[in-house]
């Protein structure tokens, strides 16, 4: 699939857990790139069952300018066996950047975890990274989202991380009513459902 330079330049590859416990910190990544104007993109819209799990997450890569790696839940499971989806998509997203052909020399990478240093214990070639930590708070997190894109995107006049949680907020709580008018479970949403909710919400209430 080819998209626009303006897609890309607009497209934001979220690289987290998808588990329920996760699924807040999730959630409000998502918004805090709607709201800033950008588009979340993330391994859970690939569905063609034609195409290998890692192509599709190399693709959808391969067309996002920004990308958001949170390795804050690189740990052993109840089997003792760690969990390295996130890193691998990491590694994928720095290759990509590194010895990809043109724009994708120019790829914007925030590299997310619970505190500034923990990753050094699971993934010491990577130091040097500026390394944002949320300490598992999604107000934390919100926050490290608005300020990096920010940063590297130059937009101007992006609203403030405080502003942008005070929305998710208010967001989160008018959510059943943005669910019942779409004929939608709020348990239930698919990635596609919650981009949906997340744009009603954010063009009826502007302010």
């Amino acid at each position: 699939m080819t998209i626009s330079s303006l897609e890309y330049d607009q497209s934001v590859f979220i690289n987290c857990p998808f588990d329920g416990l996760y699924k807040p910190l999730f959630e409000a990544a998502v918004f805090a790139v709607q709201i800033a104007g950008f588009s979340p993109r993330c391994s859970l819209e690939a569905s063609n069952a034609g195409q290998a799990r890692l192509e599709k997450i190399m693709d959808i890569i391969a067309q996002c300018r920004y990308g958001i790696h949170d390795l804050s839940r690189t740990e052993v499971n109840p089997q003792g066996l760690p969990r390295f989806n996130m890193p691998l998509e990491l590694g994928l997203d720095l290759g990509c950047r590194r010895y990809g052909p043109g724009r994708l020399a120019e790829k914007k990478l925030l590299v997310l975890d619970k505190t500034s240093h923990r990753y050094q214990r699971f993934i010491s070639d990577i130091a040097g990274q500026d390394i944002a930590s949320h300490s598992g708070k999604p107000s934390s997190l919100v926050r490290c989202v608005r300020d990096w894109l920010s940063t590297e995107s130059k937009s101007p006049q992006m609203p403030g991380g405080r502003y942008m949680f005070r929305r998710y907020g208010a967001f989160r709580w008018a959510l059943p009513d943005l669910c019942r008018r779409t004929r939608l479970v709020p348990t239930q949403l698919t990635f596609a459902d919650f981009l949906s909710v997340v744009d009603i919400s954010l063009e009826e209430n502007e302010t």
